[in-house]
C-alpha cells in the first residue's frame, strides 16, 4: 500500500451540520410550521433493527443534493451511486440547479411517487423539505440527510462529514494560526439558510469568544449562495469594504474556490489570508501559488458512500435510526448510530503544499 493510502486511510475511516435562517424571498419556514403542518411518521416502520437481516437487492436510492451543478455534491453523489452498485442496488443523482430554501420540494414529491426505497438529501433549508419528507416517510421511504442535515423528526439518520464543532472550531483556530491570531476576519458562507453552514458558523463565532482571539474581529458574514459567480462577487465586496481585513473563512466549496480566484490576481493576494473548506484539485493551484497555505475536509466519496450504505441498512431492517445500532458500511467498515441519528464520517484534515499532491478528488 502507498504511503497515500495508508496515510489516507488512517484519517478518512477514523470514526469520530444548528437552526438555518430563513430566505426572505421564499417566506422562510420555522420549526413550530413545520410541526403543525407536517404529518406523523409512518406508523408501519419497523419498532427494531435485525442487524443480522441481510441487505436487500434492488433497492432504490434517489439523492438529491443542494444543487446539481455543485463540482463538492457530484463528487458525493457519484460515490454513493458507485456504493449502490455493490450491494446489487440502483441509485441516482436529482435535483435542482439552484441551492434556495424551496427547491428541493418538487424533487422530493416525485421521487415519493417514484417509490423510492431511500431518500437521501443535503437540505438546502432543515424546515423547508420537512413537509414532503414526512409524506414520504409515511410511504414506507426512509429518509438520510447528508452533508447538510433536515430537521431531525424529518428524517432517520443524518450522516454528518464531520462532528460540526469539530469543523467550525478547527477552522478559527487555523485562520489563528495563519494570521498570528490579530486582526478584522470575514466569513464568506454559501446559503443564508444551508444547516451545515450555520452550525459551523455558530461554532466559530462561540470560538473566537475565547480570550485567545481577544484582537481577532469577526465584521461580516458574507453570503455567496453556493454560486461561483456570486461568491467571487461577495469576495470582491468584503475586500472593498474592510481595506483592513486580515482573513477569510469560507467553509463551502464553491466559496472558497471562488473566493481564492478573485485574491489570487488581486492586490490582495499575500496580503489577505483565506482559509476554508475546500477540495485538494480545486485548490492545488492555489496552494501553489501561495495565496492559499493551508485549507481542510474530508474525503467526500466516502461520505457519499457511507451514505448510501446506510440507506440500504435502514431500507433493509438492519437499522432504524436509534442510538447505539451498527452496521457494515462496506469498505468502511462498521458504524454506530449516535445521538439524534447521527453518524460521523471522521475527523477535518488540512491540506497544505506538503500533502496536497498526495490527494487526487
Amino acid at each position: 500500500m502507498s504511503r497515500r493510502s495508508r496515510f489516507a486511510r488512517a484519517w478518512l475511516t477514523a470514526t469520530a451540520g444548528a437552526l438555518a435562517l430563513s430566505l426572505t424571498a421564499c417566506g422562510g419556514t420555522t420549526k413550530e410550521s413545520v410541526a403543525s403542518q407536517a404529518p406523523a411518521a409512518s406508523a408501519s416502520a419497523p419498532a427494531s433493527a435485525n442487524p443480522g437481516a441481510p441487505l436487500k437487492e434492488g433497492l432504490k436510492l434517489a439523492f438529491l443534493p443542494k444543487q446539481i451543478n455543485n463540482p463538492y455534491e457530484t463528487i458525493v453523489d457519484d460515490a454513493g451511486i458507485e456504493a449502490a452498485r455493490e450491494f446489487k442496488g440502483e441509485a441516482k443523482e436529482v435535483g435542482p440547479s439552484d441551492a434556495s430554501a424551496s427547491s428541493q420540494v418538487s424533487y422530493i414529491n416525485t421521487l415519493a411517487q417514484q417509490g423510492q426505497d431511500a431518500i437521501l438529501i443535503a437540505a438546502n433549508d432543515p424546515n423547508a423539505v420537512c413537509g414532503p419528507l414526512q409524506q414520504a416517510r409515511q410511504k414506507g421511504i426512509k429518509i438520510v440527510a447528508y452533508d447538510s442535515d433536515t430537521s431531525k423528526e424529518c428524517r432517520d439518520i443524518f450522516i454528518n462529514q464531520a462532528s460540526s464543532e469539530d469543523v467550525g472550531r478547527s477552522q478559527v483556530q487555523l485562520l489563528s494560526e495563519l494570521i498570528g491570531g490579530e486582526g478584522e476576519i470575514a466569513i464568506l458562507s454559501a446559503t443564508a439558510n444551508a444547516t451545515n453552514q450555520n452550525t459551523w458558523i455558530e461554532f466559530m463565532q462561540d470560538e473566537l469568544k475565547k480570550p485567545e482571539y481577544a484582537k481577532m474581529k469577526l465584521v461580516k458574514i458574507a453570503y455567496g449562495d453556493d454560486d461561483d459567480q456570486k461568491s467571487f462577487q461577495q469576495t470582491q465586496g468584503l475586500l472593498a469594504a474592510y481595506p483592513g481585513l486580515k482573513g477569510i473563512i469560507s467553509p463551502t466549496t464553491v466559496g472558497v474556490s471562488a473566493a481564492a480566484r478573485y485574491i489570487s490576481s488581486s492586490k490582495y493576494k499575500g496580503k489577505v489570508t483565506l482559509t476554508g473548506l475546500g477540495t485538494p484539485n480545486q485548490m492545488r493551484k492555489f496552494v501553489k501559488d501561495g495565496t492559499v497555505a493551508k485549507f481542510a475536509l474530508w474525503n467526500p466519496k466516502d461520505l457519499g458512500y457511507l451514505a448510501a450504505y446506510a440507506a440500504a441498512a435502514l431500507a433493509s431492517g438492519q437499522i432504524t435510526g436509534a442510538e447505539g445500532e451498527k452496521f457494515t458500511a462496506g469498505k468502511l467498515g462498521e458504524r454506530t448510530i449516535g445521538a439524534d441519528g447521527e453518524i460521523i464520517l471522521g475527523p477535518p484534515f488540512t491540506f497544505d503544499k506538503a500533502n496536497i499532491d498526495e490527494y487526487d478528488f
